[in-house]
């Protein structure tokens, strides 16, 4: 989860003023003092206490994490109600709604992270992640961006290789990860559908080596940089693991209450792997 809070923050300062289509993407700064936790954060959180608090119960038809999840995006909206949430997730956070929009922007594979994570097979990984763009994201395309991303991260913390997991997700999502990135970046502009964002962010992850490489070729692209980010981040962090500096440099950029939340997600996941 850390690995998608840090590309959140690095890609923060750029979502509205992306880098120059010919910058190095190692010839800037990965974190500033303009860089802030986005809405990618505050529901990657609100995500991660919703599986914590029921511990990842996908009984009833996953009915008891889907009352799970919208309180706790509500109240995580409350406490962050300037983290930059989109027109229509600010519209459903303010009016306390219970019920999805039928989205199928990326804001669903921004928070999905902590799905990967939380299951012990592939199938309650997809069906945990469902729920989790679902409350919001119902349209298939949202539901498909966070299946993916979630997928992307359980495959590649069980030890799957870069290619299991491009050859999986275009079968089973449909994307087209043949562009490299050197052919997507000329002309890649700013856009929030899972169908466009996604797919760029996964090719971002699937050419990097590390955590920090796949943040800044999903920032480098110069699109949504922030999700983007956060996105690749939140998998190249399952596939490479995050060093210890990179980890201490995105907490202390957070607050207190933030920082409480990511060290009950890794008490609680580290107790799962105990049992």
């Amino acid at each position: 989860m850390l690995g998608a809070i840090l590309g959140d923050m690095a890609g923060s300062r750029f979502e509205w003023h992306p880098l120059p289509k010919d910058a190095d993407p190692w010839q800037f700064p990965l974190l500033t003092k303009e860089c802030r936790p986005t809405d990618d954060t505050a529901m990657t959180l609100a995500v991660a206490r919703a599986i914590r608090s029921c511990n990842g119960s996908l009984e009833n038809s996953g009915k008891i994490l889907t009352e799970a999840l919208i309180d706790s995006m509500h109240d995580f909206g409350s406490r962050y109600p300037d983290a930059g949430y989109g027109a229509s997730f600010k519209r459903w956070l303010t009016s306390r709604s219970r019920l999805p929009y039928n989205s199928f922007g990326n804001g669903s594979a921004m928070r999905v992270s902590p799905a990967g994570w939380a299951w012990d097979t592939l199938e309650e990984t997809q069906r945990g992640a469902a729920l989790t763009a679902s409350v919001t994201h119902n349209h298939s395309a949202g539901i498909a961006g966070a299946c993916a991303v979630a997928s992307a991260i359980f495959l590649a913390r069980t030890g799957r290789t870069k290619q299991e997991i491009r050859t999986f997700l275009e079968q089973t999502y449909h994307y087209d990860l043949s562009r490299t990135l050197a052919e997507i970046q000329p002309s890649c502009s700013f856009d929030v559908s899972c169908q466009v964002s996604v797919p760029e962010a996964l090719t971002a992850f699937l050419e990097s080596s590390s955590c920090e490489e796949a943040i800044r070729l999903a920032i480098w692209l110069g699109a949504d940089a922030d999700t983007q980010g956060a996105i690749a981040g939140g998998i190249a962090e399952a596939m490479f693991g995050m060093p210890e500096d990179l980890q201490h440099k995105a907490l202390d950029m957070l607050d207190k209450s933030q920082q409480k939340e990511v060290a009950l997600w890794q008490d609680w996941l580290a107790g799962r792997c105990r049992q």
